[in-house]
Order: C-alpha cells, then sequence, then structure tokens
C-alpha cells in the first residue's frame, strides 16, 4: 500500500498503518456469507456474528485513528474542533445508517428458516463496518499531520 506522505506522529502512523492492514481486503455481505456456509446453520451464524465483533474492533480502531489523526492534524484549531465534532456526528449517524441498512438486509431473506435473518443482519454489520472503517482510514492518510 503506498502511502502520499511520511507520517510525522509515531501514533498516527502506527495507527494508520494496522487500519490499513486490518481492511486490506474488504469482504462484501454476499462474500462474507459464503465464507461462513461452510458451516452448519450454528456455526454459520456463529462465524458471522465473530465476522461482524472483529469489523466492530477494527471500526473503533478506525475512529481512534481518525480522532488520533486530527489531533495532529496541521491546520487551525477552529477547523480541527469543527472536523472533530463533524467525526462525532457522522459516526453517530453511521450507527444508525446501519442498522436501518442492516434490519433492509434482514427483510430480504423473506421467509428463510432459522438463522437467515440474523446471518444477513450479522454480514452486512460486518461489511459496513470494514467500508466505515477503510473510509476513515483514507481520510486519516490524506490529512498533513504538524
Amino acid at each position: 500500500m503506498q502511502y502520499k506522505r511520511i507520517c510525522s506522529g509515531l501514533a498516527a502512523c502506527l495507527s494508520i498503518m494496522v487500519l490499513a492492514a486490518s481492511t486490506a481486503s474488504v469482504a462484501s455481505e454476499h462474500d462474507l456469507r459464503e465464507e461462513c456456509s461452510a458451516f452448519s446453520q450454528t456455526g454459520m451464524r456463529d462465524c458471522l456474528a465473530e465476522k461482524a465483533e472483529s469489523s466492530q474492533t477494527a471500526l473503533g480502531q478506525a475512529e481512534e485513528a481518525m480522532a488520533d489523526a486530527l489531533s495532529e492534524w496541521d491546520e487551525d484549531s477552529r477547523y480541527v474542533n469543527e472536523a472533530k465534532a463533524k467525526l462525532v456526528t457522522s459516526n453517530r449517524k453511521f450507527l444508525e445508517y446501519r442498522e436501518t441498512q442492516c434490519e433492509f438486509s434482514a427483510a430480504l431473506s423473506g421467509g428463510g428458516a432459522g438463522n437467515a435473518h440474523d446471518s444477513r443482519r450479522l454480514a452486512c454489520v460486518a461489511d459496513l463496518n470494514k467500508r466505515r472503517a477503510e473510509q476513515l482510514r483514507n481520510a486519516a492518510s490524506d490529512l498533513p499531520l504538524k
């Protein structure tokens, strides 16, 4: 992976590099369900729950790294503070979007038996979390740091 600049803050650089490695390949919701389909119905649900949990961890790290990068951003404090506030709002709105979108995805299971609804919801959560983490990582990597 190429970086457009050399990081000046060690903590921000390490955070960005960890995030780059953890989000290097973003599997789609369908790909995630396919990966876990080798298991029994219960095993598939557990596999997807694990992927959703690990993606939530990666998302939390991405949010922290973005906040750290904003703290080290080489910009007037007024703009830094505005961006930090917008990040908080954006994170909250993302959670609202994810919940609604994944409810819709689960509804596409129709009359599916067993864990079909939960499996689609979990795959959706994992997919959207990874995509959001990648967005944050990309945004952080574009910031010129102090």
